[in-house]
């Protein structure tokens, strides 16, 4: 899926009809006052972004995506002030475009920027508002850094490779644990009762299944 933000609508749906010929998925917002909460709850594979947008500009809205998203973002700029690129790219931008651009310019940016973000996000999971990164072995809700233990993160990661299946306290434990534990699976229940309490809201997205284990995301 690929956010458009465009409050020009000619431009907004020229850009909408060339990415979904292309087979993209596409929404378009006219305005930028509640994509920063769509992005949050619903993240894309990229956004396309303008500058100049009716009461919060591009750059303010970039900023706040930052705060707790490293989703690739494309800048749309009319200006050709040196300064706004700069500020943009500083900001955390992937791209910029200045406007008027061709179609054919804007495919190939965004062909490229996806084409990098893939091979990036090997090293992120993101579901709703927990991202998580194996390479630095980092989670994140909100933006904010969270302290999880060893076995805490290795739960998480078995758990958002998991979305929406069930997985018992004995795969726990032949996970996480790495062998077939001896001791009693309540281990297991001590250690997602941690977890959850660390995840704060997000913790709720670690559902219990009675009788069996557990499993993660919004069912």
């Amino acid at each position: 899926m690929i956010y458009v933000v465009e409050d020009d609508k000619s431009i907004r749906n020229l850009i909408e009809y060339a990415l979904s010929e292309k087979s993209y998925q596409v929404k378009t917002f006219a305005d930028g006052l509640d994509i920063v909460d769509v992005v949050r709850e619903n993240a894309p594979e990229l956004i396309i972004l303008d500058i100049m947008l009716p009461g919060k500009d591009g750059i303010e809205i970039l900023n706040e995506i930052r705060e707790f998203s490293d989703i690739p973002i494309i800048l749309l700029t009319a200006r050709t002030d040196e300064f706004d690129k700069v500020m943009g790219l500083e900001s955390g931008a992937d791209d910029y475009i200045t406007k008027p651009f061709s179609v054919l310019e804007l495919l190939s940016r965004v062909k490229a920027i996806l084409r990098r973000s893939a091979k990036k996000d090997t090293d992120h999971i993101n579901y709703n508002n927990i991202s998580l990164n194996t390479k630095k072995r980092t989670v994140k809700v909100d933006g904010k850094l969270i302290d999880l233990t060893y076995k805490e993160f290795e739960m998480l990661l078995f758990l958002m490779n998991n979305i929406g299946n069930v997985i018992t306290r004995e795969d726990f434990l032949l996970k996480i644990w790495g062998y077939d534990y001896e001791g009693e699976t309540r281990t297991v229940d001590v250690h997602i009762a941690s977890l959850r309490s660390k995840l704060l809201d997000a913790g709720k997205l670690i559902k219990t299944v009675r009788n069996l284990g557990y499993k993660f995301g919004e069912i």
